[in-house]
């Protein structure tokens, strides 16, 4: 892969190609991806969908919106000093071609800003309730009328992928979706394959998939316009990440570790002395132990490590990526970022002791419990108002429900599967309180 392909200004529809350096320098395209992310209402519906604690009355809780923010932020300085340095090696890229430092984290900053996108309502719990609905649920009666990867696109249910679709996904008047940068998409495709084959390696671009098939066609035009190098046969495809696409994954990861770890210990989930002791570990090259001490709430001392931490993992992450950058040119590199830190074994016990205290907590567990009823009834509602078993007489109840079918379901015009994905993909877009209302409302509780 080389650098000029990968930084594409391209755009769904394009019929010529955007050189950066005819670029307007005041409203740069890749800066533009960001201004369209952000005032999507896919974006905006992130305000009110799980991050830590699902449905939390506490102020300071991250939702996926405040997280996406902070991944942004991060991302844009991993892309800023990688970019730096890639430019500096690379000088054509700005002589000839007239791309900039900033260009790298206006790619990362965006990619990053829609990283969670197509997430559903109660976090990572949500997509397994979706997929359990077909693989073991009401759902699998659908597996003998669909192809092997349709079928798979629905019983592992990706929000990646989901992401991806909701990103470029034509709609009438709206063709191309939000039309962002194929650079910009190729560093938000973490997972850049199919569904099927399902052979989780070593690779970790094979941990999930991140394209369904009703986007395979568009998927495949984003890559070659890339560069990116194929890994998979023919007929599945698969490509090698966009070498942004590691920042990207590096942004979030720093977020979810230290600031998943700070919400666990405002929450009172993890005791505050045993929790910095952690984070002192991480950021021991740097502290300054004088102004520590003086600081006398555990805000401010919370607040203080964690800029150390977060600062300390950019720098290393860094490092690794520009230390390795001809293998992931290659395709060769197969680990995230942080597989390779000085620092593992200080991140993998912070993130044990968040699944452990946090993520496996009473309340987190109980509301997950609850929402996998909510996404199964309301999976159950429109699917079988939509697509009734045949030789059933149709219910009231289905027609009633069929005058209430939001318009993003054009279901009237998509054969089975373009159906099943839609609906799967609407109830991912509602937030975590639409879910609670719909579900109140279908079951008579609520007028």
């Amino acid at each position: 892969m080389n650098w000029e392909q990968l930084l594409s200004l391209r755009r769904a529809g394009d019929t010529n190609k955007r050189l950066r350096k005819e670029q307007n320098e005041t409203r740069l395209g890749f800066e533009v991806d960001y201004d369209r992310i952000i005032f999507s209402s896919a974006f905006r519906s992130l305000q009110d969908k799980t991050q830590v604690i699902p449905l939390s009355k506490t102020d300071f809780v991250h939702t996926r919106l405040t997280h996406s923010l902070e991944v942004s932020v991060v991302g844009r300085s991993l892309g800023r000093l990688a970019g730096q340095r890639i430019i500096e090696k690379h000088p054509h890229l700005k002589t000839i071609h007239g791309y900039q430092m900033n260009d790298f984290g206006a790619i990362v900053a965006a990619a990053a800003l829609a990283h969670d996108i197509g997430n559903p309502p109660f976090g990572h719990s949500g997509e397994k309730a979706i997929g359990e609905y077909f693989s073991i649920g009401n759902g699998k009666r659908f597996k003998n009328e669909l192809t092997p990867e349709e079928y798979q696109d629905l019983v592992k249910f990706e929000g990646n992928a989901n992401g991806f679709k909701i990103l470029t996904e034509d709609r009438p008047g709206i063709p191309g979706g939000i039309r962002l940068s194929y650079a910009t998409l190729g560093a938000f495709m973490k997972y850049p394959k199919e569904s099927l084959p399902h052979k989780p390696t070593n690779h970790i671009a094979d941990k999930k998939f991140g394209i369904f098939q009703s986007e395979k066609a568009f998927f495949e035009e984003v890559a070659n316009e890339l560069g990116l190098l194929p890994t998979g046969n023919t007929k599945n495809k698969s490509f090698a990440r966009h070498p942004l696409a590691f920042l990207v994954e590096a942004a979030d990861d720093i977020c979810y570790t230290i600031i998943d770890f700070e919400d666990g210990i405002n929450l009172g989930l993890i005791e505050e002395e045993y929790a910095l002791e952690y984070l002192i570990k991480l950021v021991k090259d740097s502290i300054n132990t004088a102004k520590y001490h003086s600081l006398q709430t555990r805000a401010d001392r919370l607040s203080y490590l964690r800029a150390l931490a977060i600062n300390t993992l950019i720098t290393e992450a860094v490092e690794i990526f520009l230390n390795n950058e001809e293998a992931i040119l290659a395709g060769e590199f197969h680990q995230s970022l942080f597989d390779k830190s000085r620092y593992e074994a200080q991140i993998t016990d912070i993130i044990k002791i968040s699944i452990e205290n946090i993520y496996q907590s009473e309340e987190v567990i109980s509301k997950e419990i609850a929402g996998y009823q909510m996404l199964s009834h309301l999976l159950d509602t429109y699917t079988n108002a939509l697509l009734p078993e045949k030789g059933e007489p149709e219910s009231n109840f289905n027609k009633l429900v069929l005058k209430l079918v939001p318009n993003v379901i054009e279901y009237e015009n998509l054969d089975l599967y373009g159906n099943l994905i839609k609906i799967c993909s609407y109830i991912s877009s509602l937030t975590d309180s639409n879910i609670v209302n719909s579900f109140k409302k279908f079951k008579g509780l609520r007028i």
